[in-house]
Order: C-alpha cells, then sequence, then structure tokens
C-alpha cells in the first residue's frame, strides 16, 4: 500500500507530459447532405466542444439549450465554438433541419448517420461531449448531462485560454 501511495504522489507531483488523443479522421455529413471530414475542423488555434446528441435523446438536447442560452458570451469570452454531432440514423435526416432551425441553435451542426465518427472515438451513449485544445487534442471528454454541467465544461474552457 506505501508503494501505490508513493507511486501516486511521484505521478501527480511531477509535470508528466501525456499524449493527447486527437479527433480521428471520419466523413460525415452537413445538414445539406454535403460530405466533410471531421479533419477540417478549425478554430484558430481555439478551443472546441464537440457535443454529440440525436433527436430522441432528452438530456442530449437539454445540454445543448443549456449552452445555447450563454453560447455568445461564451464565444466574446474565449472564442470557443460548439460543433454538434447527431447521431441521428438517415430515417431521421428530414427531421433535423427543423427541428434546429426550431431551437435557433448557433451551432456548426453535422450528422452522422451511419454512427462511424462516433464509433472512432468509443462512445457508447450519449449525450457526450469533448474538449479539443487549440492542437486539435481532446483534453476532456464527460458523458451525460445533469443541470449545471455547463458551467464546468466552461471553467475547463476558460483554463484552456489561459
Amino acid at each position: 500500500m506505501k508503494v501505490i501511495k508513493i507511486l501516486f504522489f511521484i505521478l501527480f507531483s511531477c509535470n508528466i507530459s501525456i499524449a493527447q488523443q486527437k479527433i480521428p479522421s471520419v466523413n460525415i455529413k452537413t445538414l445539406e447532405g454535403k460530405t466533410i471530414n471531421t479533419a477540417s475542423f478549425d478554430n484558430n488555434g481555439d478551443p472546441i466542444i464537440i457535443s454529440f446528441w440525436a433527436l430522441w435523446c432528452k438530456n442530449c438536447i437539454k445540454e445543448l439549450e443549456a449552452i445555447s442560452e450563454v453560447y455568445e458570451d461564451w464565444q466574446d469570452e474565449t472564442n470557443v465554438k460548439l460543433i454538434a454531432i447527431s447521431i441521428d440514423d438517415s430515417r431521421n435526416t428530414s427531421k433535423l433541419k427543423p427541428f434546429i432551425n426550431s431551437k435557433g441553435w448557433e451551432y456548426e451542426i453535422y450528422h452522422d448517420p451511419n454512427s462511424d465518427f462516433k464509433r472512432a472515438l468509443g462512445i457508447n451513449s450519449i449525450p457526450h461531449t469533448f474538449l479539443l485544445n487549440g492542437k486539435m487534442e481532446i483534453v476532456s471528454e464527460h458523458v451525460g448531462y445533469t443541470d449545471g454541467q455547463e458551467e464546468e465544461l466552461y471553467k475547463k474552457v476558460e483554463k484552456l485560454k489561459k
């Protein structure tokens, strides 16, 4: 037990650099049906939030709605960009655009109808939200949503900007 404590102390007291995972290069769709590759995601060196969601996922919509209320401020203060990725199957493609328009979301929104991007990131449940640094490396992720969780996410975005 003493050895384990010592190892934890060494691990957490040293500045050990662990290579961050980059997002995989996968083809997904725009809401207009055009193909885009995830490797083209960019925010000029500023943080990006990628949120996986679906029309049937109430917590996904709650999270995106909560962020929508403060998103303009977040952008003004940190220049963060949110990219929402719908994992709805192709049968629901026609429902996406009207739903998004009714919400007034100002995010970049794409569709992963075959769940290729979802699988490439090893996502098992949604909402699943990733935070990327300016080098497009995943620095944080969380699964699920509870009220107020967007505030924790924003604190992480602010830390990246410092």
